[in-house]
């Protein structure tokens, strides 16, 4: 009887970006922030953005997430034209799509954990409990705490809890450990491990860690505006191998 071998199924490219540039007027100088680039990211990737200031990344993590356009060049993501869409087409994109997580909290400082997670629900269309969020985030036990209560780490998992109570398709983090210590970014950082494994969310990470890659399913590095280099990591490290 003749068997049949079945291909592991890929990743579904949840984004396709086509020949994107970005140029900024500066007074009398043109500023390039992106050269052409050319990228796909699947479904439930762990990807790390390396590059060092200046390099084009946060330009890039912006136009993915919706809050930039590029100056040529197409985004797509699934069947949303990003490249082509208005402010409010792009402002859905982000409500029902992304999640957000930057270096500085941006908490509201007059609630409380759980109230500043559940004040995203109320205008996300499918939403994860809020409880449930900090839950995972671990901080259960402080969610009724306000910002000023709670340590750096803890608000920056606050902020990741928001971000991912609507659940996005795709999480994007510029800088999320910036402003931490080692020990408090090595908890952030298997925070989103843990996301992207148990949610299968895109995770999309940007820094200038070069110890972070080794967390990553592939590490794509720019220099002046162009990807220079992506690597796939055969084996992901543990945050816990971390170090720097």
């Amino acid at each position: 009887m003749a068997s049949t071998i079945h291909a592991a199924a890929r990743p579904e490219v949840v984004f396709q970006v086509r020949s994107v540039s970005k140029t900024y007027q500066s007074g009398d100088i043109l500023v390039v922030a992106l050269r052409s680039v050319e990228l796909e990211l699947s479904a439930g990737e762990f990807v790390v953005f390396l590059g060092p200031s200046g390099s084009g990344k946060s330009t890039l993590l912006n136009i993915l997430g919706g809050l930039d356009t590029p100056t040529s060049g197409d985004v797509r993501f699934r069947d949303h034209w990003l490249s082509q869409a208005d402010d409010a087409g792009l402002t859905r994109f982000r409500r029902e799509h992304v999640g957000f997580v930057f270096q500085f909290y941006n908490l509201i400082p007059s609630l409380t954990a759980l109230e500043n997670v559940t004040l995203v629900t109320e205008i996300a269309e499918h939403p994860m409990d809020p409880q449930e969020a900090l839950r995972l985030v671990g901080l259960t036990e402080r969610q009724n705490h306000f910002p000023s209560q709670l340590s750096g780490g803890e608000q920056q998992r606050v902020a990741i809890a928001r971000a991912i109570a609507k659940n996005p398709d795709i999480l994007l983090c510029d800088e999320p450990t910036g402003a931490l210590d080692f020990p408090t970014a090595k908890l952030v950082l298997d925070v989103l491990a843990h996301i992207n494994e148990e949610l299968h969310t895109l995770v999309a990470v940007i820094t200038h860690n070069t110890a972070i890659a080794a967390m990553a399913d592939r590490v794509i590095r720019l220099r002046s505006g162009e990807i220079v280099e992506i690597t796939h990591n055969e084996r992901k490290a543990r945050t816990e191998e971390l170090v720097w």
